[in-house]
């Protein structure tokens, strides 16, 4: 079996980097290019990921896990909030007062998400799919991640 972590791993590495980000952004001062680039790093980074999260993972949950349907529903739902958000925030310079509101808007949804994903949907998926299953997703996702260049 591969010493590489497994999908969850990899998936939970991913929010490792989202808080980062979102950290580095709450150090950044107000209104500063430097948090507008950050915000721009993180919507690459969470679009990547919520669509490595409903190719890879998501099926695979719904299908063979008990209530796996409502966990992947839960987890579908922040994704599309957090998409609106980012969104909004693309669309804002970080001078813009409304900037900093939907930055916090953000930075609650995601942390509430990443928690929620790692304590029902992922101890759900470490629950009931094989570990070889597991490591064979992460293989996967990591082949697909060096294909169109997005690996670490």
């Amino acid at each position: 079996m591969s010493r590489r972590p497994d999908i969850l791993g990899e998936f939970t590495a991913d929010h490792r980097a989202v808080t980062e980000l979102l950290d580095a952004i709450a150090a950044a001062p107000a209104g500063s290019t430097d948090r507008g680039d950050l915000v721009t790093r993180l919507t690459d980074l969470l679009f990547a990921h919520c669509a490595a999260e409903e190719e890879h993972l998501f099926p695979v949950v719904q299908h063979d896990v008990p209530d796996g349907g409502a966990l992947v529903f839960s987890s579908i739902h922040d994704h599309l909030a957090i998409g609106q958000y980012l969104s909004d925030l693309q669309a804002l310079r970080p001078a813009d007062p409304a900037f900093d509101t939907l930055l916090r808007g953000l930075d609650d949804t995601l942390r509430r998400h990443l928690r929620g994903e790692e304590e029902q949907l992922f101890r759900a998926a470490r629950k009931t799919l094989p570990a070889t299953a597991r490591a064979a997703l992460g293989d996967r996702l990591r082949a697909e991640r060096e294909t169109l260049g997005t690996a670490d």
